[in-house]
């Protein structure tokens, strides 16, 4: 649901320059605007990705589109890009928003757990998941996440209903379709989390298997649904381009079953236990 921008909280940080903005749902958004240093491209692949991420149940933020007015911005300078030494104005209009887990000022955040805490995180088997997804739209980038403290329900991964503990979210998916330049190139480990740990459970393909085939029977709805969210001004002149995007897409969703054995062939195997 489209939203408006009310408080700055602070810079995030990044090479989008994003910053966390409270909306007037108040819930708190990380916003990557319009004209970020790294093209209005990634805001098109960060909801696309939202959309495939959330028909794929895979844990990651709610996104929204979230509106920065003029006079949001006059009222608040900090809310600026920069670009060497010149300071960039954010251009007013709809920009992406991720949903941040929840206040800012109680909730702990990370970007990091020590591996003695990773095997307790409770949704450890969504980075097989997202390294489905990944391969799939050729994320350039390595896979981002984000750990924080919880009230789990339900009795999985060995927590008892109602009990504090980790859980993951992916985030941060701009640099799918290659980031600004939506095309699909191939490598072993593009796309895999830097920290091994979380794969160790991986014996063979079939640990795959569940998000593989709802990959290759993607459902053409879904995408459509994802197109017709994007806002026109973040496709202005690259319509054809897009439909091409989509086109490529679909053809590739075949080839992941062989893009995920190809990562035991980089320079080291991610997957110790797969024999």
């Amino acid at each position: 649901m489209p939203l408006t921008a009310v408080r700055h909280v602070r810079k995030m940080r990044g090479g989008a320059q994003a910053h966390l903005l409270e909306a007037d749902d108040s819930h708190w958004y990380v916003v990557k605007f319009r004209n970020n240093p790294q093209h209005r491209r990634i805001l098109v692949n960060e909801l696309l990705s939202a959309v495939f991420l959330e028909y794929l149940k895979i844990a990651a933020p709610e996104t929204a589109l979230i509106q920065v007015s003029g006079a949001f911005l006059e009222a608040n300078p900090e809310v600026h890009l920069t670009l060497g030494s010149r300071r960039i104005a954010v251009e007013p209009g709809w920009h992406f928003g991720s949903r941040y887990p929840g206040d800012p000022d109680r909730t702990a955040v990370y970007d990091f757990l020590p591996d003695a805490l990773l095997p307790k995180v409770v949704n450890l088997e969504d980075f097989r998941a997202v390294l489905v997804f990944d391969k799939w739209v050729a994320n350039a980038d390595g896979r981002q996440s984000v750990f924080y403290r919880a009230m789990v329900h339900g009795n999985g991964a060995g927590h008892e209903a109602g009990r504090p503990g980790f859980v993951a979210r992916m985030i941060d998916n701009g640099f799918a379709f290659n980031g600004p330049n939506w095309d699909f190139p191939d490598s072993a480990v593009q796309g895999l989390y830097a920290r091994r740990t979380v794969y160790e459970s991986v014996r063979s393909l079939d640990d795959f298997r569940p998000w593989l085939d709802l990959v290759t029977h993607f459902p053409e709805e879904v995408v459509d649904r994802a197109w017709k969210g994007v806002p026109p001004n973040w496709l202005d002149g690259e319509e054809d381009a897009f439909d091409q995007l989509l086109e490529q897409l679909y053809a590739r969703s075949k080839r992941v079953p062989q893009l995920i054995e190809a990562c035991r062939e980089g320079r080291s195997n991610p997957f110790p236990n797969w024999k």
